[in-house]
């Protein structure tokens, strides 16, 4: 395992037509889900009733990205009140053809941090891997409450599909003095996917759940924020070191951050610090021709007046 730093690249803020934000930001400042389709990315904010899709054409950077709805009515302008109230999705994942969805579709999932926060969004994607009008939204308590009797204080943030699984990152708390742990939990898609499109009744149970190891940044646990497959069976992730003593689901000081590979057995093969410790919370990879493994990275800086940023690394990689 690696402990090396790399320098991010700063791509391009995530800035907006204030005037199409529903609160009048000039930018996106809490994106925490990142997924990239025929050579598009979609964003999800936790803070938002609203997607974004990002052009990753350098000649688009100075360009507001547009928002797209999935929730009725507006968050509250109050912080606090907000808080209560967003629906907190904090991961997003691009799924092969689904019934009623012949071109696949994305899956955006609330945390779990309480019974509030538990609500998915299904979209349905065309032939060119944009978005459909066919978008639906679905209870996650029954593939929720069973987890949360086996991990406490639920924190999923991170979801991808790879090997006929999908696997759900729950983030570790530091404040959970019993469990601050990290997991990977699993399913099989075989059971999951007509959970999700509602052909079956029941929500399929976990396959495993097994602990990932992160160690810490000056005493603060690193913590898993997302992951994305990767080819040969292995993962990468990206993690934050947040101090939030108190719950998952309020937000800490952020004392540096992370990003890694897991390989196919389940071991940390590499870890990298992030100089300047962004709080990234999105990731989507890509094998560059050299063979080296490019990670595209979107930020929440955990205040409204701070633009989302994308950001890029690049790392050693050997299938």
């Amino acid at each position: 395992m690696l402990n090396t730093e790399l320098i991010p690249e700063v791509l391009r803020d995530l800035s907006v037509d204030p005037s199409l934000h529903p609160r009048g930001q000039p930018h996106l400042s809490a994106a925490s889900g990142l997924v990239r389709v025929k050579g598009r990315l979609y964003v999800v904010g936790d803070d938002e009733f609203h997607m974004a899709l990002v052009s990753e054409d350098p000649a688009s950077t100075g360009q507001p990205v547009p928002l797209v709805r999935l929730f009725e009515g507006n968050l509250p302008h109050d912080k606090n009140k907000r808080r209560l109230a967003k629906p907190d999705l904090e991961t997003l994942c691009a799924l092969p053809a689904l019934p009623g969805c012949p071109h696949g579709a994305l899956l955006a999932l609330a945390s779990g941090t309480n019974m509030k926060r538990e609500t998915g969004v299904l979209i349905a994607l065309d032939a060119q891997g944009g978005l459909t009008e066919r978008l639906a939204h679905i209870s996650l308590a029954p593939l929720y409450d069973p987890l949360r009797k086996r991990l406490d204080d639920l924190n999923i943030e991170g979801v991808f599909l790879a090997g006929g699984e999908l696997r759900l990152l729950q983030r570790g708390n530091r404040g959970n003095a019993h469990h601050p742990r990290n997991a990977c939990v699993t399913y099989d898609w075989s059971l999951m996917a007509p959970w999700l499109v509602g052909q079956s009744p029941k929500a399929p149970p976990a396959k495993s759940i097994r602990p990932i190891v992160l160690g810490d940044i000056d005493g603060v646990p690193l913590n898993l924020t997302d992951g994305a497959a990767l080819p040969g069976g292995g993962w990468a992730f990206c993690a934050v070191a947040e101090n939030n003593r108190r719950s998952a689901a309020k937000d800490g000081p952020c004392a540096g951050s992370a990003v890694g590979v897991v390989g196919p057995e389940g071991k940390i093969r590499q870890l990298h610090w992030l100089q300047g410790g962004p709080k990234v919370e999105g990731v989507v990879t890509e094998v560059a021709e050299d063979n080296s493994l490019v990670l595209t990275l979107v930020t929440d800086a955990d205040n409204p007046a701070v633009a989302s940023q994308l950001l890029r690394v690049q790392l050693p990689y050997k299938v």
